[in-house]
């Protein structure tokens, strides 16, 4: 899935941000709205493959005399 969305940025970025024809209006999304969707997808990949494996803030005590 990452290398198709690669390639769709790709092709994205070397092709127009806009077209027009006669009757038919194009255009796409911007370039940082999709590596911002490629950044999304990306974490929710990563979260679902390691689901509970988030950092998590812990308090070491050594033991010693009291």
């Amino acid at each position: 899935m990452t290398d198709e969305l690669d390639q769709t940025i790709r092709e994205n970025a070397q092709g127009p941000a806009e077209a027009r024809g006669d009757a038919v209006s194009m255009r796409q999304h911007s370039l940082p709205d999709q590596i911002a969707a490629d950044k999304h997808l990306a974490s929710k990949t990563a979260r679902a493959i390691h689901p509970g494996k988030t950092f998590s803030r812990v308090r070491l005590i050594p033991p010693g005399a009291v």
